[in-house]
């Protein structure tokens, strides 16, 4: 068995990842950048209701649907070609955004961003995986990697609040034009080009199954958490589950599939996918309701709300680097589940807040699940990109962004009508007689806020009381189904992932040994 370590990165390995990392952060942070600038677009552009809906949701949309093509095609066509184009796409998108002027025009530049932004994502976090062959190495970019998308999505609203206090709308789009340029400039002196040696053929209607069933699916799910259930998403789910069966049944009969299966059956692979799932799941299914609580229940300003969501940061910077120090000694498995199992806690805490409960205890709360969560995800990330082959591993970051995007849908979806249904009943219990617009009042604590407004100063309040205790009782027990997804996660860990990267079989490759543990 041979367990010699791979080459080490030097500092031009380093550097060329501190490039890839800024777009990364860009892109992660354009899923929330436009929370606070809607008013301002809706003011200048007037859309309709389901236009600014489609300007708020189509960038996400197509980024998930696009992601397996465009890993596929950096492994055939080269990720740093991939990342070349992307970035010029994305670039050129941001620009005609921040100057786009009509709302039909900001839907179809937005869709433009989406599809700078899958060439970009998958392609970095590959990149890694050919920049980087020792594993200890890896594992700490990969860290960093996690890091930077996750404080991405949390800082975009920040970001967003501040531009908009100085700059007109526009510009939370032209922040990303800089780093782009950077991207062109610096990537072909720092990164090499990395591609599959075989001169395998890109099949475009897997292409077009691929995105049709995420694009489908991710809607219809994200409709359902929006208005209930429907027959429009009910019908897109089923579609997009029909092109999902029909692009399996293809992949398995090319014999140059875009995505090989024979890779998610290994559990050094398909079990870090269902994992990240899980913890997306629990991750975004709660972030709207943490969103809403520091808003509408304390009565923090937007800005203030976006500054506070990111104090959970300082769990990440603790748990993250505990949990890779403590891989090198402990079978990843029980160190991920361990992380699952801490994110757990952090729910149940959760659970425990009240409408009266001081700021810092909530936070706590949401440091101790988003240490956890983080901590996981980064040595599922790492163990997942080392069991993929080089060649592979574009559409293998893929499939791990895209299991986390269909996780983050499906937690608004499930955890959110939770949420939903808890409220209801107790606002049907508690509400007073006469109150306007009363179903408006039961549906969503938005509003009863806006029915507040309109009533007398003794009757508002106690609207106002009834829906934000009915609106935390809901929250609490959304946390209790994200309490129950990491008990899940952590007892896949345990049981499927043990062994797995440490005392596996390590593969060899061109690029140089493959190994399977992870030490940073």
């Amino acid at each position: 068995m041979d367990n010699t370590p791979g080459p080490r990165a030097g500092r031009k390995e380093w550097t060329a990842l501190g490039v890839l990392m800024l777009p990364l952060l860009l892109v992660s942070m354009d899923v929330s950048v436009l929370y606070f600038a809607i008013p301002y677009v809706s003011r200048d552009l007037e859309p309709s209701a389901t236009q600014q809906l489609w300007i708020l949701d189509m960038y996400g949309f197509v980024l998930a649907g696009l992601l397996l093509t465009m890993g596929a095609l950096g492994d055939r066509i080269g990720r740093r070609t991939l990342v070349l184009a992307g970035a010029a796409v994305f670039g050129a998108a941001s620009v005609a955004a921040a100057y786009a002027s009509s709302a039909e025009l900001l839907i179809a530049v937005r869709a433009l961003l989406g599809l700078g932004g899958a060439a970009l994502m998958p392609s970095t976090l590959a990149l890694i995986r050919n920049l980087f062959h020792d594993e200890g190495q890896r594992g700490k970019a990969v860290t960093l990697w996690t890091a930077v998308m996750t404080t991405g999505i949390s800082l975009g609203p920040v970001v967003s609040g501040v531009l908009l206090e100085h700059f007109w709308w526009g510009a939370v789009f032209l922040i990303n034009l800089p780093a782009m340029v950077l991207l062109l400039v610096l990537v072909p002196f720092l990164v090499p080009e990395f591609k599959s040696a075989n001169r395998e053929p890109f099949d475009l209607p897997s292409a077009v199954l691929s995105l049709g069933a995420v694009l489908l699916v991710v809607y219809g799910i994200k409709e359902w958490a929006r208005h209930g259930y429907e027959p429009l998403p009910a019908l897109a789910v089923g579609t997009g589950l029909v092109f999902g069966f029909t692009f399996v049944f293809r992949q398995k009969r090319l014999a140059h599939p875009m995505i090989d299966l024979g890779l998610l059956g290994r559990r050094g692979f398909g079990g870090p996918v269902f994992a990240n799932l899980l913890a997306m799941f629990a991750t975004v299914g709660m972030a709207v309701f943490l969103t809403q609580y520091l808003q509408s229940v304390l009565g923090l300003r937007p800005f203030d709300a976006a500054l506070w969501s990111l104090v959970p940061a300082a769990g990440v910077a603790v748990a993250a680097p505990a949990g890779a120090a403590l891989a090198r000694r402990v079978d990843r498995a029980y160190v991920m589940g361990g992380g699952f199992l801490l994110a757990g806690c952090g729910f149940l805490w959760v659970t425990q807040v009240r409408t009266d409960s001081a700021l810092w205890f909530t936070l706590s709360g949401v440091s101790l699940y988003v240490g956890g969560l983080v901590a996981a995800m980064t040595l599922a990330n790492e163990l997942a990109l080392g069991a993929a082959p080089p060649e592979r591993a574009g559409s293998a970051a893929a499939v791990l962004e895209s299991g986390q995007e269909l996780g983050g849908a499906l937690g608004m979806a499930i955890l959110g009508s939770i949420g939903a249904a808890v409220y209801s009943r107790d606002m049907a219990a508690a509400l007073p007689g006469g109150v306007p617009r009363a179903e408006a009042v039961r549906e969503t604590l938005g509003g009863a806020t806006a029915a507040a407004s309109q009533l007398p100063g003794g009757e508002a309040e106690a609207v106002l009381t009834a829906a934000r205790e009915a609106f935390t009782h809901g929250m609490g027990f959304a946390a209790v189904g994200a309490a129950v997804a990491m008990t899940g996660a952590a007892l896949l860990s345990f049981t499927w992932l043990r062994g797995v990267g440490t005392t596996g079989r390590p593969a060899t490759s061109p690029a140089g040994p493959r190994p399977a543990a992870l030490t940073p």
